[in-house]
């Protein structure tokens, strides 16, 4: 027996198919291992976290929870077993050769094979917090050994056209730039955990069905074996637009459909506008066909080809109409038809009897692009009502993006850019930013809004006008797509960096005071991040449109640190004054605050800007205070006189008024006047109570309880203990406030806030 007849009974020997496939996969999907021993074994493996299943006569057979390896290796086993592929491996004794001579073999995952395709899967998953993964040297050695394995796969397969796949699959883990690029050398493909979920849901909702979605995106554009693709078919001309309007077997029609699913498993074929398939829907669309229901209207697909469709015109023709009949070669290739209306009927035919025997009515455009088919989409959903309201916002901002207006394009990226750091497991705000319809909670509570924002007020685009770009921005490189993936990369790391080393800081969101991960926190970030790359970019340190991101964070982290000392640092005021940045202005000062905490320790960095808003921030409430302060003067001497007249009647400053305030009011009047020629500008004694002497009066003798009690108890205060000397103590405050000297002392912003107060409640009696 030759080697390579050896090696294909014991690859025989270490796959399951047929029959065996039904009780494999109930041993994957159970979430224990299990296995049956001698009772006298037990005590060995109890002490090994193993556990009593079930006990039998001579027998016991004993369980111990997956761990996350085998958990995820047998998760994706399970998914391609339920997506149809019928022969797959045992277990990970299973290695293939690479080398001629067969001596070396590469131990395999998975392996996945049906009629037309294998799939060798390489899984990596770790427990806890997304993490980033290191798989140089595992990439580096498939890549190395894939020409020799694919060679013993097909020489096992001799007479088959099996496409051959490399799958690199991940939990918990994100992948670096370099990872990916050597991916992409060695085409290999990576799939990461939500990837995977959305197969699993597609399965659910598709069975079988769903696995010409997957084949399509693994083998896009690659031949399908022996398909029949000519069909009878009509071509007509409408908006301008070319299309062939014809009937087909579902079944046909399934192996090329692709449908854009809003999913991370599409993120790469931007823009995407439909939703999940529903799977009620599903099943009441396949009991109506069968049941002989059917659908006259006609599904709406866009077929993607690089040559003309070949298109035999009938002999007989109508002379005068603009309709040809004839023939339509379809594309024999995977994904080549995209769904833009008409998945639920479709599908429900995947898994029905008359997916081969009933034809289905389509109207195929050709080439249309990725925005105009979301358009279409929309219009014909937006006619049923059938796209909910977030749904729209989002496809309105994909639809922008391949605009001819320029400004458009960016808004699509800055809305794609906030989404996608929410939904990304390797960013930092995975499950931080509120997404369509998800719920607010402490730690995801940051608004999409807020990102766009930051975003809008950074530098990454530069400023737009009339299409044109005025100022060119730090990263904006052109089209859409290279921005985007330029910028958002540089995003993540930048949050990771303030993650990784505010570990504690950043998972706090709202709750115990958070002062990071709300949206006042990541607005300033993000324009903290641009300021440093503006900074680095006119010093020459770096260009953030040809740099890799490794490098321009490297240098963005001598500046990034202040930064990250002040947050370790803060005292209670300062987190409490973070806390409530509130409003534009509140997230203004928030940012002009990081800024400031940078220039102190790097002298090098002055933003434009910076100096002149903390001279004007220190005095911004100083002129209106005084205004509100003065007034509030005029208000008590008015009141406090007109109150005394009342109730002592012509002798009121003597009875009224305590006799030290009278010694000093009138001392002060008497010195005021000797500077004075002008006996008409005389100073009165009432003239000189200043608002201190206002509270000694309203608390002198009976003055409180008799006139001033009701009148200048602030509200809410009515009840307090301490009577007249706690519910007088807003005099005492305001006294302070008043006697600073306003040309060199700031205003605090709840000073300001106390004489808002006290101004509306005492303005508002007069």
């Amino acid at each position: 027996m030759t080697i390579q007849e050896l090696f294909r009974d014991k690859f025989n020997e270490l796959m399951v198919q047929d029959g065996s496939l039904a009780a494999e996969l109930r041993k994957r999907q159970d979430e224990y291992e299990k296995i049956s021993i001698n009772p006298d074994q037990l005590t060995k493996y109890v002490d090994l976290r193993w556990e009593v299943d079930k006990e039998y006569k001579t027998r016991i057979r004993i369980r111990k929870q997956k761990n996350i390896e085998i958990s995820f290796e047998d998760n994706i086993w399970t998914l391609f077993a339920k997506l149809g592929f019928s022969l797959l491996n045992k277990d990970r004794r299973l290695s293939i050769p690479y080398n001629d001579n067969f001596t070396a073999g590469q131990q395999v995952d998975v392996l996945a094979i049906d009629d037309e395709s294998i799939l060798i899967v390489e899984c990596r998953s770790c427990l806890g917090d997304p993490q980033k993964g290191d798989f140089k040297e595992t990439i580096g050695e498939i890549g190395g050994k894939k020409d020799g394995i694919i060679k013993s796969l097909k020489q096992l397969f001799p007479n088959s056209k099996h496409k051959i796949k490399f799958i690199l699959a991940t939990k918990n883990y994100y992948l670096t730039e370099s990872d990916l690029g050597l991916l992409q050398k060695y085409e290999i493909l990576h799939f990461d955990e939500e990837t995977l979920e959305y197969y699993q849901d597609l399965s659910k909702h598709l069975g079988l069905a769903a696995r010409y979605q997957l084949l399509g995106n693994i083998f896009s554009g690659q031949i399908i074996p022996e398909i029949e693709n000519k069909i009878p078919a009509i071509l007509g001309k409408m908006g301008g637009h070319t299309y062939y309007s014809f009937s087909i077997e579902p079944e046909r029609l399934l192996k090329i459909a692709y449908v854009l699913h809003r999913n991370k498993a599409n993120k790469k074929l931007m823009p995407t506008y439909q939703r999940l398939i529903k799977k009620s829907r599903l099943i009441s669309i396949q009991h109506f066909i069968e049941n002989k229901g059917f659908f006259p209207n006609s599904l709406v697909i866009n077929i993607e080809t690089e040559k003309s469709l070949h298109f035999e015109r009938a002999n007989t023709q109508v002379d005068s109409s603009i309709s040809k009949i004839g023939i339509l070669h379809l594309p024999k290739t995977y994904r080549s038809a995209y769904v833009i209306d008409g998945q639920h009927r479709l599908y429900g035919y995947a898994n029905s009897e008359y997916r081969q025997t009933n034809t289905i009515p389509v109207v195929a455009f050709i080439n249309l692009n990725r925005t105009e088919q979301v358009r279409l989409f929309m219009q014909i959903n937006e006619n049923q009502k059938a796209v909910p309201k977030n749904l729209r916002n989002t496809l309105n901002a994909d639809l922008l993006w391949n605009s001819s207006d320029l400004e458009e394009r960016i808004k699509a990226i800055k809305l794609q850019v906030a989404q996608d750091l929410g939904e990304d497991i390797d960013s930092p705000l995975y499950d931080k930013i509120i997404i369509g319809e998800n719920t607010k909670t402490n730690q995801r509570c940051i608004t999409i809004d807020s990102v766009k924002t930051a975003l809008d007020r950074s530098n990454f685009f530069g400023v737009i006008n009339k299409n044109t770009i005025r100022k060119e921005g730090s990263f904006f490189v052109g089209d859409s797509e290279s921005t985007y993936w330029k910028l958002l990369p540089f995003l993540k790391e930048a949050f990771r960096y303030f993650q990784e080393n505010l570990k504690d800081e950043w998972k706090i969101g709202e709750g115990n005071d958070g002062i990071l991960t709300i949206n006042a926190g990541i607005i300033s970030l993000i324009r903290i991040f641009s300021d440093v790359i503006d900074h680095l970019t006119a010093e020459r340190k770096i260009n953030a449109k040809s740099e890799i991101t490794e490098k321009i964070i490297e240098e963005s982290k001598f500046y990034f640190d202040p930064i990250l000392a002040f947050y370790k640092n803060l005292t209670t005021e300062e987190r409490l004054d973070l806390r409530k940045s509130y409003g534009d202005a509140g997230r203004a000062k928030y940012w002009r605050k990081l800024q400031q905490v940078i220039a102190q320790s790097r002298q090098d960095f002055n933003p434009e800007g910076l100096l002149k808003y903390w001279e004007d921030e220190a005095k911004q409430y100083n002129e209106d205070s005084f205004k509100m302060i003065r007034d509030i003067e005029t208000s008590l001497k008015e009141n406090f006189k007109e109150k005394l007249e009342d109730h002592y009647g012509p002798n009121w400053f003597k009875k009224g008024v305590p006799p030290q305030v009278q010694d000093s009011s009138v001392l002060m009047a008497n010195q005021k006047n000797r500077e004075l020629e002008d006996n008409e500008k005389e100073y009165d004694h009432w003239d000189c109570i200043n608002i201190i002497d206002y509270r000694r009066i309203a608390v002198f003798g009976s003055n409180w309880k008799d006139i001033f009690d009701k009148v200048y108890t602030k509200p809410g205060e009515e009840k307090i203990n301490g009577g007249k000397d706690e519910k007088t103590k807003w005099m005492q405050k305001l006294e302070r406030i008043r006697n600073q000297n306003f040309h060199s002392y700031s205003v605090k912003k709840d000073e300001f806030e106390f004489l808002c107060e006290i101004h509306e409640w005492l303005l508002e009696k007069d």
